[in-house]
């Protein structure tokens, strides 16, 4: 199997400094939060990140959804370094900074575009016994801008250098032309272009611009919920999984040398995926629920697996096998952190 030279693989979106807590079910009532979900903060959460920095042991840690996903997937690879290139925005501050050394500490290869505008992006990461419930506030993270930066010459030939590509569905609500501009470049190329469904409010609320990528999307990622959100947005009328994946698959599709791949992961439960004309279910690893520290980061680890199996061409299995490893050893660590080494053959 080729090893994956420099920049093979591309990731762009909100960049977000997790701040995790153990907190208890008065917080979560206090917000309005359920115990397992991701949302966007309102005005009615400004306090939130505040109270949870004051009350609680809190952790710090470097996160956004598809940061996340690259730095496992660079840290599944570790040799060379740099595989993984990140887009995404900042702010000119002590948490852009963290990000920064962060990114640079997991070798992955970020460009971030910095302006003054807005502090760099946080998400508070509210956990209580295995759940885990996340209120984003993007701040700067939502003032990505495809001409200040995507379209730079320097940046263009970074996304042309990759051969995968993996933009979480959070972006959407950030700058669907830069996912667009990304998508068709990849479609007209006969690259690899994967998406995640995220959280049930980018289908419910931004049905429209997640549409317009749909037909350039190669392979989709998502989980239980968000299928089933999904499904009913698009009128599915069914509840079955499989059902669901097939019929994602079916949508149409602008490059049709590449039949499209849905891969929804269910929790402690199989892992469904489209095979061919098939649907397959891929039983995850064992674990003791008293491994388990923090589900946080599960979904991103297993999309970071998979594609780091996948920019190393490997086949479907092996990339889900890859993915269910990652999130296996996530799971056992708070946020999305992961030790020194693989230990995945």
């Amino acid at each position: 199997m080729p090893t994956p030279s420099e920049n093979t693989l591309f990731g762009m979106g909100n960049p977000l400094l997790d701040i995790s807590a153990v907190v208890d079910k008065d917080f979560l009532d206090k917000y309005g939060l359920k115990p397992n979900d991701q949302i966007l903060a309102e005005e009615k959460h400004k306090a939130l990140f505040d109270e949870i920095v004051q009350r609680n042991k809190v952790e710090y840690h470097a996160g956004g959804s598809t940061q996340n996903s690259v730095k496992i997937a660079q840290w599944m690879i570790q040799k060379p370094h740099k595989v993984a290139t990140f887009f995404g925005c900042i702010g000119a501050d002590r948490f852009g900074e963290i990000l920064k050394k962060k990114a640079e500490e997991a070798h992955v290869d970020a460009h971030y575009y910095e302006q003054n505008e807005e502090p760099t992006g946080t998400c508070a990461a509210c956990i209580t016994g295995d759940n885990r419930s996340l209120v984003a506030n993007l701040a700067a993270a939502n003032c990505y801008k495809k001409e200040k930066h995507l379209d730079l010459d320097s940046n263009w030939e970074l996304v042309k250098k990759a051969k995968v590509y993996y933009i979480a569905g959070f972006f959407l609500t950030v700058s669907p032309d830069s996912i667009l501009k990304v998508a068709k470049h990849a479609s007209e190329n006969n690259k690899i272009f994967c998406m995640n469904l995220s959280a049930p409010f980018i289908s419910q609320f931004f049905k429209e611009p997640l549409m317009k990528v749909m037909p350039y999307v190669d392979i989709l990622f998502g989980n239980e919920t968000e299928a089933a959100t999904f499904a009913k947005e698009l009128g599915f009328e069914t509840d079955d999984i499989a059902e669901i994946a097939k019929k994602t698959q079916n949508l149409p599709k602008e490059n049709t040398k590449r039949q499209r791949v849905v891969v929804f992961t269910q929790g402690k439960d199989d892992t469904v995926a489209t095979v061919g004309e098939k649907v397959t279910m891929f039983p995850v690893l064992d674990i003791d629920q008293n491994d388990i520290v923090d589900t946080n980061g599960a979904g991103d680890a297993f999309v970071g697996g998979f594609l780091s199996a996948l920019v190393q061409e490997h086949a479907l299995e092996e990339c889900i096998r890859a993915g269910h490893y990652a999130a296996n050893v996530i799971i056992r660590r708070v946020g999305c952190t992961f030790p020194e080494t693989p230990d995945f053959h």
